[in-house]
């Protein structure tokens, strides 16, 4: 329990942060599960569009810090690899 007024405010404002950063995590996986699904199902051309949403996704939420950039390029750089793969 917070013993100070500022730090039930702390609490208040982590707790809205992790909600909001929970939704986007939730967003991301989504779109990535859709994706790899796509690769596996082996259609290329919708695969490809959805690799495009996964990486706007990933972009806006290391904009926004609910994921670190060097993780996002990373997972951007491995999506590219498995599209690339298919033919």
């Amino acid at each position: 329990m917070p013993n100070t007024k500022s730090a039930e405010r702390r609490v208040r404002n982590s707790a809205r942060k992790q909600a909001q950063n929970r939704s986007i995590a939730t967003r991301l996986h989504t779109v990535e599960k859709k994706f790899h699904a796509l690769v596996s199902a082996g259609s290329k051309d919708e695969a490809a569009k959805a690799c495009q949403a996964v990486a706007s996704a990933l972009d806006k939420a290391a904009k926004t810090g609910a994921v670190p950039k060097s993780r996002a390029s990373r997972k951007k750089s491995r999506l590219a690899l498995q599209l690339n793969k298919l033919k």
